[in-house]
């Protein structure tokens, strides 16, 4: 909490002692206190009643506990010894023995235990905490603060003001906004990125504003921060994304330690509901772009049909339990490097491919089913990903397969006929341009197949995303390194 707070009150110099009567601990030393007051100077800080231990001119009351704040008392008793305003040494509970150590008297409280724990401070009361923060912080947020009339219902109002993607979101308070900033060591004015489709700058604290919307926690905060600086890049295009009117957007994928830190969903259900850090996080990137870059549906957002995904996609690939490299590694990332990859994606469609036992004979089905990726007519200017389900998987790890060993073999039954394909071919017009009759053409670009391994181990499904037009005239992936 004190990253925020420049300055701090000082404290008395001298033996100082932090204490509430709500202790037993504290009660139980307040006989010490008086005794210490006699046989040395301290200073004693009581935290709830004026008058605990003693009514007396070496007891401070710290009634808007500035003072428990601003120096982290973390449990009552402390026992600090205090040098030019600021504590230099502490110790917390009672100890005889290191009471006596400490103050350089002896024979303290002969008459108590040896030893007892303290309590909380009621600086770190959670019931208080927020409170605390938004008075002490001297916060510098810059967001404008927006009035709720006495009778407004704030989960309207903000719905009524545009700030949803038609769920609720939660109130971004100023103390949930300053409790979220702690994910992050970064400025709160620091600028992550200048967000389309209206070019606005959007600092560290707007983005934070828009995961408490989202549902997020702290933690998840440096995840979307990079990946908000992954879709504003020129290569990623996120304005084109949103401009198009097919139903695509972004789709993150988290690799490396974080994962496991925040607790993300790579097993089970994994592109479902559930799971807290995988349904908020891509969630806070889109009211991002939306409340921020203004990016809205029926303004820039043109998709014709949409799709639920656009709420949010993020999820986390399965490291463990693959015998492969990762996406982020594949991409040049290290292994102890946490990331995101955006694609930008439409809506993930099963492959179900329950019979085949062999490398070899799912490899054939995973292609046939990518060619109908967007549409089984069209090739070249579309990426995937391909999300291999551990069962998949498996027949893969059991044929001593490797990830290039993988894609060549799936590129190579990528290969179309143009011909097949070509515009007017089975009286369907629809089709690539008469100028590649004759030749052999890929599915999908080079490097346009995008492989993750995630999902249960119990069903022998695996899961594509469509891609948008790739390349320069259209998206490319971005993978961004998430920094704390």
């Amino acid at each position: 909490m004190n990253a925020h707070s420049p300055s701090r009150p000082p404290l008395p110099d001298g033996l100082v002692a932090v204490v509430k009567q709500d202790c037993p601990t504290c009660v139980l030393v307040a006989p010490v206190l008086a005794e210490l007051a006699e046989r040395a100077t301290i200073t004693v800080i009581t935290q709830d009643q004026a008058d605990f231990p003693a009514v007396a001119d070496w007891v401070v009351h710290d009634r808007d506990l500035s003072l428990s704040w601003h120096h982290n008392i973390v449990t009552v008793p402390t026992l600090l010894r205090v040098e030019n305003g600021e504590g230099t040494a502490q110790i917390e509970g009672w100890s005889r023995d290191q009471w006596e150590s400490f103050t350089g008297i002896d024979k303290l409280g002969l008459d108590l235990p040896d030893w007892r724990p303290g309590c909380g401070s009621l600086s770190v009361d959670p019931s208080r905490t927020d409170e605390l923060a938004v008075r002490f912080s001297n916060s510098t947020m810059n967001s404008r603060r927006i009035e709720i009339a006495p009778l407004e219902d704030e989960w309207e109002a903000m719905h009524d003001r545009g700030w949803s993607d038609g769920l609720p979101v939660v109130p971004p308070t100023e103390a949930r906004v300053l409790r979220m900033l702690e994910g992050t060591s970064r400025n709160p004015q620091d600028t992550v990125a200048i967000v389309p489709p209206d070019l606005v700058q959007c600092t560290v604290e707007k983005v934070a504003v828009n995961a408490v919307m989202a549902g997020c926690l702290p933690e998840y905060l440096p995840v979307v921060i990079a990946a908000v600086e992954a879709a504003c890049t020129d290569e990623f295009n996120m304005h084109g994304l949103l401009a198009t009117t097919m139903p695509t957007g972004p789709v993150i994928i988290v690799n490396g330690p974080i994962r496991g830190a925040i607790g993300m969903n790579s097993g089970m259900n994994v592109l479902g509901q559930g799971n807290r850090a995988n349904s908020t996080i891509g969630r806070a990137l889109q009211l991002v772009i939306s409340n921020v870059g203004g990016g809205k549906p029926g303004g820039v957002d043109r998709a014709t049909h949409g799709s639920p995904h656009k709420i949010g996609m993020a999820f986390a690939e399965d490291e463990e339990g693959s015998p492969w490299d990762s996406l982020a590694e594949s991409r040049g990332f290290s292994g102890d490097q946490s990331t995101v990859t955006l694609f930008p994606g439409e809506a993930p469609r099963i492959i179900f491919d329950q019979i085949s036992r062999s490398a070899d004979s799912l490899v054939k089905h995973l292609a046939l089913s990518l060619m109908a990726n967007i549409s089984p007519r069209l090739a070249m200017g579309f990426e995937t990903v391909l999300v291999l389900g551990p069962e998949h998987m498996a027949r893969f790890k059991d044929a001593g397969w490797d990830r290039a060993r993988f894609l060549g073999e799936l590129e190579r039954y990528l290969t179309i006929d143009a011909d097949d394909i070509i515009r007017g071919a089975d009286g369907i017009e629809e089709g690539l341009p008469e100028f590649l009759a004759g030749s052999q053409v890929p599915k999908f670009p080079p490097g346009g197949i995008h492989v993750v391994h995630a999902g249960s181990n119990a069903g022998l499904f695996s899961m594509t995303f469509g891609g948008w037009v790739a390349g320069a005239t259209g998206s490319v992936t971005v993978t961004k390194e998430i920094t704390r």
